[in-house]
Protein backbone atom coordinates (compact mmCIF):
# COMPACT_ATOMS: atom_id res chain seq x y z
CA UNK A 1 0.00 0.00 0.00
CA UNK A 2 1.38 3.26 -1.10
CA UNK A 3 2.21 5.98 1.36
CA UNK A 4 -0.89 8.65 1.17
CA UNK A 5 0.59 11.94 0.32
CA UNK A 6 0.80 14.59 3.38
CA UNK A 7 -2.02 16.52 1.08
CA UNK A 8 -4.34 13.70 1.28
CA UNK A 9 -4.36 13.87 4.80
CA UNK A 10 -4.80 17.34 5.21
CA UNK A 11 -7.82 17.10 3.02
CA UNK A 12 -9.45 14.08 4.14
CA UNK A 13 -9.39 16.22 8.09
CA UNK A 14 -10.82 19.17 6.61
CA UNK A 15 -13.76 17.48 4.96
CA UNK A 16 -14.38 15.14 8.28
CA UNK A 17 -16.98 15.56 10.58
CA UNK A 18 -16.40 17.26 13.72
CA UNK A 19 -13.66 19.40 13.01
CA UNK A 20 -14.61 22.87 11.21
CA UNK A 21 -13.01 24.88 9.11
CA UNK A 22 -10.46 27.69 10.42
CA UNK A 23 -12.59 30.78 11.24
CA UNK A 24 -12.85 33.39 8.38
CA UNK A 25 -10.02 36.11 8.25
CA UNK A 26 -10.77 39.20 10.51
CA UNK A 27 -11.56 42.71 7.60
CA UNK A 28 -8.41 44.34 6.28
CA UNK A 29 -9.34 47.37 8.46
CA UNK A 30 -9.28 45.32 11.56
CA UNK A 31 -6.22 44.42 13.85
CA UNK A 32 -5.18 40.69 13.41
CA UNK A 33 -4.74 38.70 16.21
CA UNK A 34 -1.90 36.88 16.94
CA UNK A 35 -2.99 32.75 16.62
CA UNK A 36 -2.46 30.23 19.36
CA UNK A 37 0.00 27.72 18.18
CA UNK A 38 1.43 29.83 15.35
CA UNK A 39 4.78 28.59 13.94
CA UNK A 40 3.73 24.76 13.14
CA UNK A 41 3.22 23.77 9.70
CA UNK A 42 -0.31 21.66 8.99
CA UNK A 43 1.72 19.22 6.66
CA UNK A 44 2.11 15.69 8.01
CA UNK A 45 5.57 15.57 6.70
CA UNK A 46 5.48 12.24 4.73
CA UNK A 47 2.34 10.98 5.00
CA UNK A 48 2.10 7.48 5.88
CA UNK A 49 5.91 6.43 6.78
CA UNK A 50 6.27 2.46 5.36
CA UNK A 51 9.55 2.00 7.89
CA UNK A 52 7.49 2.79 10.76
CA UNK A 53 5.35 0.20 10.21
CA UNK A 54 8.14 -2.37 9.67
CA UNK A 55 9.40 -1.19 12.93
CA UNK A 56 6.12 -2.22 14.47
CA UNK A 57 6.34 -5.70 12.83
CA UNK A 58 10.28 -6.19 14.55
CA UNK A 59 9.13 -4.70 17.86
CA UNK A 60 6.12 -7.08 18.14
CA UNK A 61 8.17 -10.15 16.75
CA UNK A 62 10.90 -9.04 19.69
CA UNK A 63 7.59 -8.96 22.55
CA UNK A 64 6.93 -12.51 21.19
CA UNK A 65 10.19 -14.03 21.15
CA UNK A 66 10.79 -12.79 24.79
CA UNK A 67 7.73 -14.13 25.98
CA UNK A 68 8.09 -17.52 24.79
CA UNK A 69 11.92 -17.91 25.02
CA UNK A 70 13.15 -15.16 27.81
CA UNK A 71 16.29 -16.55 28.02
CA UNK A 72 17.07 -16.17 24.01
CA UNK A 73 16.42 -12.18 24.43
CA UNK A 74 16.07 -11.14 28.27
CA UNK A 75 15.91 -7.69 27.37
CA UNK A 76 13.04 -8.32 24.51
CA UNK A 77 10.40 -6.15 26.42
CA UNK A 78 12.25 -3.03 24.76
CA UNK A 79 9.91 -3.42 21.96
CA UNK A 80 7.52 -1.96 24.12
CA UNK A 81 8.69 0.54 24.41
CA UNK A 82 9.69 1.11 20.96
CA UNK A 83 6.07 1.17 20.74
CA UNK A 84 5.50 3.81 23.45
CA UNK A 85 8.13 6.21 21.05
CA UNK A 86 6.54 5.76 18.48
CA UNK A 87 2.84 5.76 19.34
CA UNK A 88 3.04 9.17 21.13
CA UNK A 89 5.51 10.70 17.56
CA UNK A 90 2.41 9.27 14.99
CA UNK A 91 -0.32 10.87 17.38
CA UNK A 92 1.10 13.90 18.06
CA UNK A 93 2.42 14.91 14.85
CA UNK A 94 -1.38 14.29 13.58
CA UNK A 95 -2.81 16.35 16.54
CA UNK A 96 -0.47 19.36 15.78
CA UNK A 97 -1.12 19.49 12.06
CA UNK A 98 -4.68 19.76 12.84
CA UNK A 99 -4.19 22.35 15.02
CA UNK A 100 -2.41 24.28 12.42
CA UNK A 101 -4.40 23.48 9.75
CA UNK A 102 -7.68 24.18 11.34
CA UNK A 103 -7.46 26.52 14.87
CA UNK A 104 -8.55 23.43 16.95
CA UNK A 105 -8.43 20.07 17.70
CA UNK A 106 -11.54 17.50 17.67
CA UNK A 107 -10.99 15.82 20.44
CA UNK A 108 -14.69 13.92 20.11
CA UNK A 109 -13.59 12.53 16.56
CA UNK A 110 -9.85 11.87 17.33
CA UNK A 111 -11.37 9.50 20.13
CA UNK A 112 -13.97 7.81 18.01
CA UNK A 113 -11.14 7.16 15.47
CA UNK A 114 -9.44 5.69 18.39
CA UNK A 115 -12.53 3.38 19.67
CA UNK A 116 -12.47 2.13 16.11
CA UNK A 117 -9.08 1.56 15.82
CA UNK A 118 -8.90 -0.41 19.30
CA UNK A 119 -11.49 -1.31 21.06
CA UNK A 120 -13.27 -3.87 18.93
CA UNK A 121 -10.12 -5.98 18.60
CA UNK A 122 -10.07 -5.95 22.49
CA UNK A 123 -13.16 -6.60 22.97
CA UNK A 124 -13.25 -9.55 20.85
CA UNK A 125 -10.21 -11.15 22.41
CA UNK A 126 -11.26 -10.52 25.82
CA UNK A 127 -15.03 -11.84 25.02
CA UNK A 128 -12.79 -15.22 23.50
CA UNK A 129 -11.01 -15.12 26.59
CA UNK A 130 -13.91 -14.86 29.22
CA UNK A 131 -15.93 -17.71 27.13
CA UNK A 132 -13.25 -20.05 26.71
CA UNK A 133 -13.03 -19.65 30.80
CA UNK A 134 -15.77 -21.07 31.25
CA UNK A 135 -16.12 -23.25 28.85
CA UNK A 136 -12.88 -25.33 29.30
CA UNK A 137 -10.78 -26.41 32.29
CA UNK A 138 -7.48 -25.22 31.57
CA UNK A 139 -4.88 -23.47 33.50
CA UNK A 140 -4.84 -20.28 31.45
CA UNK A 141 -8.47 -19.76 31.97
CA UNK A 142 -9.42 -19.95 35.38
CA UNK A 143 -10.73 -17.24 36.76
CA UNK A 144 -9.90 -15.11 32.69
CA UNK A 145 -12.92 -13.41 32.76
CA UNK A 146 -11.95 -11.20 35.34
CA UNK A 147 -8.76 -10.43 33.70
CA UNK A 148 -11.01 -10.12 30.32
CA UNK A 149 -13.04 -7.44 32.22
CA UNK A 150 -9.91 -5.39 33.24
CA UNK A 151 -8.39 -5.96 29.92
CA UNK A 152 -11.73 -4.51 28.47
CA UNK A 153 -11.32 -1.43 30.84
CA UNK A 154 -7.64 -0.69 30.19
CA UNK A 155 -6.60 -0.67 33.64
CA UNK A 156 -4.43 -4.25 34.20
CA UNK A 157 -1.97 -1.73 34.57
CA UNK A 158 -3.29 0.18 37.48
CA UNK A 159 -3.90 -3.42 39.32
CA UNK A 160 -0.53 -4.28 38.69
CA UNK A 161 0.95 -1.00 39.50
CA UNK A 162 -0.95 -1.54 42.88
CA UNK A 163 0.68 -5.07 43.46
CA UNK A 164 4.21 -4.67 45.24
CA UNK A 165 4.70 -8.25 45.74
CA UNK A 166 4.74 -10.73 43.07
CA UNK A 167 1.88 -10.35 40.44
CA UNK A 168 -1.58 -11.99 41.34
CA UNK A 169 -3.65 -14.26 39.54
CA UNK A 170 -5.89 -11.82 38.90
CA UNK A 171 -4.73 -10.57 35.46
CA UNK A 172 -2.52 -13.43 34.76
CA UNK A 173 -3.88 -14.81 31.53
CA UNK A 174 -4.27 -11.01 30.15
CA UNK A 175 -1.35 -9.66 31.51
CA UNK A 176 0.23 -8.57 28.60
CA UNK A 177 -2.59 -5.78 28.17
CA UNK A 178 -0.86 -3.68 31.08
CA UNK A 179 1.12 -1.53 27.95
CA UNK A 180 -2.45 -1.12 26.34
CA UNK A 181 -3.79 0.48 29.31
CA UNK A 182 -0.52 2.82 29.45
CA UNK A 183 -1.44 4.04 25.79
CA UNK A 184 -4.81 4.34 26.61
CA UNK A 185 -4.48 6.43 29.22
CA UNK A 186 -2.60 8.78 27.47
CA UNK A 187 -4.73 9.02 24.50
CA UNK A 188 -6.97 10.10 26.94
CA UNK A 189 -5.28 12.97 28.66
CA UNK A 190 -2.63 14.22 26.02
CA UNK A 191 -4.80 15.72 23.20
CA UNK A 192 -6.32 17.73 26.27
CA UNK A 193 -3.28 18.96 27.75
CA UNK A 194 -1.69 19.46 24.14
CA UNK A 195 -5.05 21.50 23.41
CA UNK A 196 -4.31 24.03 26.48
CA UNK A 197 -0.26 24.69 25.31
CA UNK A 198 -1.38 25.14 21.64
CA UNK A 199 -3.59 27.88 22.70
CA UNK A 200 -2.13 29.50 25.11
CA UNK A 201 1.08 29.24 24.65
CA UNK A 202 3.59 30.20 21.06
CA UNK A 203 5.21 27.38 19.64
CA UNK A 204 8.45 27.54 21.20
CA UNK A 205 7.13 27.90 24.30
CA UNK A 206 4.89 24.62 23.87
CA UNK A 207 8.33 23.67 22.04
CA UNK A 208 10.26 23.93 25.96
CA UNK A 209 6.74 22.83 28.21
CA UNK A 210 6.78 19.47 25.99
CA UNK A 211 10.63 18.90 26.51
CA UNK A 212 10.07 20.04 30.83
CA UNK A 213 7.31 16.97 30.82
CA UNK A 214 9.40 14.40 29.64
CA UNK A 215 12.22 14.97 31.78
CA UNK A 216 9.46 15.32 34.79
CA UNK A 217 8.49 11.06 35.06
CA UNK A 218 12.44 10.48 35.65
CA UNK A 219 12.46 12.72 38.83
CA UNK A 220 9.03 11.07 39.85
CA UNK A 221 10.50 7.56 39.13
CA UNK A 222 13.59 8.72 41.24
CA UNK A 223 11.95 9.71 44.27
CA UNK A 224 9.82 6.70 44.04
CA UNK A 225 12.77 4.22 43.49
CA UNK A 226 12.81 1.14 45.58
CA UNK A 227 12.82 -2.44 44.83
CA UNK A 228 9.55 -2.44 46.14
CA UNK A 229 8.21 -0.40 43.75
CA UNK A 230 9.18 -2.07 40.39
CA UNK A 231 5.59 -2.52 39.86
CA UNK A 232 4.87 0.96 40.78
CA UNK A 233 7.24 2.04 38.31
CA UNK A 234 7.22 -0.09 35.41
CA UNK A 235 2.97 -0.15 35.01
CA UNK A 236 2.28 2.91 36.19
CA UNK A 237 0.66 5.78 33.46
CA UNK A 238 2.86 8.58 34.91
CA UNK A 239 5.83 6.64 35.57
CA UNK A 240 6.06 5.71 31.51
CA UNK A 241 4.93 9.30 30.32
CA UNK A 242 8.08 10.09 29.12
CA UNK A 243 8.57 7.61 26.57
CA UNK A 244 5.18 8.65 25.28
CA UNK A 245 6.30 12.19 25.24
CA UNK A 246 9.65 11.86 23.88
CA UNK A 247 8.08 11.06 20.39
CA UNK A 248 5.23 13.90 20.77
CA UNK A 249 8.50 15.76 21.12
CA UNK A 250 10.34 14.62 18.27
CA UNK A 251 6.52 15.52 16.31
CA UNK A 252 6.74 18.66 17.96
CA UNK A 253 10.27 19.56 17.07
CA UNK A 254 9.28 18.52 13.17
CA UNK A 255 6.31 20.78 13.31
CA UNK A 256 7.82 23.78 14.03
CA UNK A 257 10.79 23.20 10.74
CA UNK A 258 9.91 23.84 7.25
CA UNK A 259 10.98 22.24 4.44
CA UNK A 260 13.85 24.74 3.80
CA UNK A 261 14.88 25.09 7.22
CA UNK A 262 18.26 24.26 7.65
CA UNK A 263 17.52 22.53 11.16
CA UNK A 264 15.79 20.38 9.43
CA UNK A 265 18.43 19.52 7.25
CA UNK A 266 20.76 18.85 10.23
CA UNK A 267 18.74 17.06 11.94
CA UNK A 268 18.13 14.72 8.64
CA UNK A 269 22.00 14.19 8.28
CA UNK A 270 22.30 13.38 12.20
CA UNK A 271 19.53 11.28 12.49
CA UNK A 272 20.49 8.86 9.37
CA UNK A 273 24.07 8.97 10.46
CA UNK A 274 22.69 7.69 14.17
CA UNK A 275 19.95 5.31 12.80
CA UNK A 276 22.30 2.19 12.51
CA UNK A 277 24.02 2.40 15.78
CA UNK A 278 20.52 3.27 17.50
CA UNK A 279 19.14 0.14 16.10
CA UNK A 280 21.88 -1.97 16.94
CA UNK A 281 21.73 -0.68 20.67
CA UNK A 282 17.99 -1.50 20.65
CA UNK A 283 19.30 -4.90 19.67
CA UNK A 284 21.94 -4.99 22.60
CA UNK A 285 19.74 -3.90 25.48
CA UNK A 286 17.49 -6.87 23.60
CA UNK A 287 20.34 -9.71 23.62
CA UNK A 288 21.93 -8.69 26.58
CA UNK A 289 20.36 -6.47 29.01
CA UNK A 290 17.51 -7.83 31.31
CA UNK A 291 14.81 -4.86 31.68
CA UNK A 292 12.20 -6.90 33.70
CA UNK A 293 12.69 -9.31 37.26
CA UNK A 294 15.18 -8.82 39.50
CA UNK A 295 18.56 -7.79 38.50
CA UNK A 296 21.31 -5.22 38.62
CA UNK A 297 20.31 -3.71 36.02
CA UNK A 298 17.00 -2.37 37.90
CA UNK A 299 17.87 0.95 39.29
CA UNK A 300 19.71 2.09 36.16
CA UNK A 301 15.80 1.36 34.20
CA UNK A 302 13.54 1.70 36.23
CA UNK A 303 14.87 5.37 36.82
CA UNK A 304 16.76 7.29 33.77
CA UNK A 305 17.10 3.79 31.61
CA UNK A 306 13.04 4.54 30.24
CA UNK A 307 13.68 8.06 29.16
CA UNK A 308 17.49 6.81 27.13
CA UNK A 309 15.46 3.68 25.39
CA UNK A 310 12.90 6.61 24.25
CA UNK A 311 15.61 8.73 23.07
CA UNK A 312 17.33 5.94 21.33
CA UNK A 313 13.87 4.86 19.86
CA UNK A 314 13.41 8.25 18.92
CA UNK A 315 16.57 8.64 17.02
CA UNK A 316 15.35 5.74 14.55
CA UNK A 317 11.85 7.06 14.36
CA UNK A 318 13.50 10.54 13.13
CA UNK A 319 15.60 8.67 10.40
CA UNK A 320 12.52 6.62 9.15
CA UNK A 321 10.36 9.34 9.16
CA UNK A 322 13.61 11.79 7.33
CA UNK A 323 15.98 10.15 5.60
CA UNK A 324 13.76 6.95 3.08
CA UNK A 325 16.65 6.38 1.06
CA UNK A 326 18.75 5.44 3.74
CA UNK A 327 19.31 1.61 4.12
CA UNK A 328 17.61 1.31 7.41
CA UNK A 329 14.05 2.59 5.67
CA UNK A 330 14.50 0.81 2.79
CA UNK A 331 15.23 -2.29 4.99
CA UNK A 332 12.45 -1.80 6.65
CA UNK A 333 9.39 -0.85 3.93
CA UNK A 334 9.93 -3.83 2.00
CA UNK A 335 6.55 -5.03 1.42
CA UNK A 336 5.84 -8.06 4.07
CA UNK A 337 7.03 -6.27 7.51
CA UNK A 338 5.87 -2.90 6.24
CA UNK A 339 1.75 -5.13 5.36
CA UNK A 340 2.39 -6.40 8.64
CA UNK A 341 3.11 -3.85 10.59
CA UNK A 342 0.37 -1.58 9.16
CA UNK A 343 -2.61 -4.69 9.19
CA UNK A 344 -1.61 -7.26 11.98
CA UNK A 345 1.06 -5.76 14.30
CA UNK A 346 -1.81 -5.00 16.81
CA UNK A 347 -3.71 -8.16 16.38
CA UNK A 348 -0.54 -10.02 17.05
CA UNK A 349 0.13 -8.25 20.44
CA UNK A 350 -3.44 -9.32 21.36
CA UNK A 351 -3.39 -12.34 20.94
CA UNK A 352 0.28 -13.30 21.12
CA UNK A 353 -0.27 -13.94 24.92
CA UNK A 354 -3.44 -15.74 25.19
CA UNK A 355 -2.71 -17.70 21.99
CA UNK A 356 1.03 -19.24 23.92
CA UNK A 357 -0.05 -19.70 26.91
CA UNK A 358 -3.09 -22.05 25.64
CA UNK A 359 -0.44 -24.17 23.48
CA UNK A 360 1.84 -24.28 26.56
CA UNK A 361 -1.41 -25.97 28.17
CA UNK A 362 -2.27 -28.24 25.73
CA UNK A 363 1.35 -29.52 25.72
CA UNK A 364 3.26 -27.73 23.35
CA UNK A 365 6.88 -27.25 24.78
CA UNK A 366 10.25 -26.93 24.13
CA UNK A 367 11.82 -25.99 20.87
CA UNK A 368 8.20 -26.04 19.35
CA UNK A 369 6.55 -23.19 21.34
CA UNK A 370 7.97 -20.33 19.08
CA UNK A 371 7.25 -21.33 15.79
CA UNK A 372 4.48 -22.85 16.59
CA UNK A 373 3.21 -19.26 18.93
CA UNK A 374 3.71 -17.53 15.91
CA UNK A 375 2.61 -18.91 13.48
CA UNK A 376 -0.75 -19.38 15.74
CA UNK A 377 -0.44 -15.84 16.69
CA UNK A 378 -0.19 -14.71 12.92
CA UNK A 379 -3.73 -16.24 12.38
CA UNK A 380 -5.60 -15.13 15.46
CA UNK A 381 -4.74 -11.32 13.90
CA UNK A 382 -5.49 -12.19 10.55
CA UNK A 383 -8.84 -13.64 11.53
CA UNK A 384 -9.04 -10.37 13.77
CA UNK A 385 -7.87 -7.89 10.92
CA UNK A 386 -10.35 -9.94 8.54
CA UNK A 387 -13.74 -10.34 10.71
CA UNK A 388 -13.47 -7.23 12.92
CA UNK A 389 -10.89 -4.09 11.93
CA UNK A 390 -11.17 -3.98 8.27
CA UNK A 391 -15.49 -4.53 8.16
CA UNK A 392 -15.46 -1.80 11.11
CA UNK A 393 -13.38 0.85 8.10
CA UNK A 394 -16.19 -0.42 5.45
CA UNK A 395 -19.49 0.57 7.79
CA UNK A 396 -20.15 3.62 7.07
CA UNK A 397 -18.24 4.35 3.41
CA UNK A 398 -18.88 7.58 2.84
CA UNK A 399 -17.72 8.48 6.28
CA UNK A 400 -14.77 6.43 6.44
CA UNK A 401 -13.24 7.56 2.64
CA UNK A 402 -13.12 10.33 4.20
CA UNK A 403 -11.07 9.43 7.57
CA UNK A 404 -8.95 6.57 6.07
CA UNK A 405 -5.85 8.46 5.45
CA UNK A 406 -5.86 9.93 9.01
CA UNK A 407 -7.05 6.09 10.38
CA UNK A 408 -4.07 4.67 8.37
CA UNK A 409 -1.69 6.99 9.76
CA UNK A 410 -3.05 6.51 13.23
CA UNK A 411 -2.42 2.79 13.18
CA UNK A 412 1.14 3.31 13.81
CA UNK A 413 0.34 4.41 16.96
CA UNK A 414 -1.04 1.21 18.23
CA UNK A 415 0.53 -1.67 19.24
Amino acid sequence: MSTPHASTVDEATEQSPGVRAAPPLAPSSAQPRRPAGRGFSSASRGGRVAGLDGLRTVAVVLVIVYHVEPDLVPGGSVGVDVFFTLSGFVITRLLVAEYARTGRIGLGAFYRRRWRRLGPAMLAMCVVTALLSVALPLPLFDGAWVAAALAAVSVVNLVRAGEPGPYSDLTTSLAHTWSLGVEEQFYLAWPLLLLVLLRHAAARTVLVWVAVLCVLPVIWRTVLWDPTAAHRIYNGPDTRADQLLVGALLAVVLARLRADDPRLALLRHWAGRLCGPALALLGLIAWQIPITGASGWNPVWYTVGFLATAVVSATVVAALDLCPRAWPSHLLSTSAPAWVGRNLSYGMYLWHYPVIRLLSDLGVHGDRLLPAGLATTAVAALASYALVERPLLRRDPIRMRRWEPVVAAERSSAL
